[in-house]
């Protein structure tokens, strides 16, 4: 009987089971009695947690999709200075958590931040705080959740561009496509499902999200979870926040399936598969891949080391 047991089985169980456990308990804790903190929110600041959670997600999916999707474009299909760095540099970006880099965006550009301090030792005292922009607030949450979270997308979306076939790259040629238009009528089609998926792994990340959002001082769903469990001590409201919370991440995949249909990965095929030829770029179009990438590259990853750098060494 043990013998016919798959292992595999019981440990994908055993992950589900656990996984579970939160589930049910939000979702049988939705039937409790709160207390009147639930009045008072809903009078106050329910809808802005909610209008904040939906601004701060439509802008990271924004953000992100452009960022991952482009930097996995130009990487995937063609070379240019380092290129192959950052095909793996790039992925750094989980190296940081999303409010260590909403720590290191305020601090740089703060007043008396280490910008100011930077115009200060180079060019001489002056009233740079009023030239120096301000990334704090909505503005900061949403740059440093879509630094942090676009890798996601990154990610998925090169495995899918690797294993497009060239024939299909030909075939738009053929029809007289732009590089352009070949982009979004041919590549990103069949890269779609991998995308979505990456987008619905930054959606939850997103809604999930507590240290960023909550440094920068933002209202959302996450930030009332933990203000009536901690703040109010009404744990079922908590609860039931969290519940509508799950609900909402439920709807995200209902409408990604539903999206998709039956649209499947591409993957390596052994009839009709051509290895994608990579195209060379020089002058200008090198110059700009390699400037796209290498200032995300900076700004997700060099940017928030420098600035711990910086930290540990004055105050040591």
């Amino acid at each position: 009987m043990f013998k016919n047991l798959n292992i595999w089985f019981i440990s994908s169980l055993i992950v589900s089971l656990g996984v579970l456990i939160p589930i049910i308990t939000v979702s049988l804790s939705f039937f409790e009695d709160t207390s009147n903190y639930y009045q008072i929110l809903k009078d106050t600041f329910l809808l802005e947690y909610i209008f904040n959670s939906i601004i701060l997600l439509v802008s990271v999916l924004i953000l992100t999709f452009v960022i991952g999707t482009t930097c996995a474009y130009l990487v995937s299909f063609y070379i240019f200075p380092l290129s192959n760095f950052f095909k793996w540099g790039l992925i750094l970006s989980f190296a940081v958590p999303p409010y260590i880099y909403a720590y290191s965006l305020t601090a740089f550009f703060e007043n008396y931040g280490t910008a100011f301090t930077i115009l200060t030792n180079v060019l001489g005292e002056g009233t740079y705080n009023k030239h120096i922009p301000k990334f704090d607030g909505l503005l900061g949450a949403i740059l440093s959740l879509s630094f942090s979270l676009f890798a996601y997308v990154y990610i998925l979306s090169r495995a899918s561009f690797l294993y497009q076939s060239q024939n299909q790259i030909d075939l738009g040629r053929s029809l007289g496509f732009s590089k352009l238009k070949s982009l979004y009528s041919l590549i990103l089609p069949s890269a779609r499902p991998a995308i979505v998926a990456g987008l619905s792994l930054v959606a939850m990340e997103t809604l999930a999200e507590f240290g960023a959002v909550d440094f920068f001082s933002i209202n959302t769903l996450t930030t009332g979870i933990y203000n009536s469990w901690i703040a109010f001590d009404d744990l079922a409201f908590s609860n039931q926040l969290s519940f509508f919370l799950l609900l909402f991440i439920f709807a995200l995949f209902i409408i990604e399936n539903l999206s998709r249909k039956k649209a499947k990965y591409h993957f390596n095929s052994k009839g009709g598969f051509k290895q994608k030829e990579k195209i060379k770029l020089s002058g200008k179009k090198s110059f700009f891949a390699f400037m796209f990438c290498f200032i995300v590259f900076f700004q997700r990853f060099l940017f928030p080391l420098s600035q711990l750098l910086f930290w540990t060494i004055k105050f040591l």
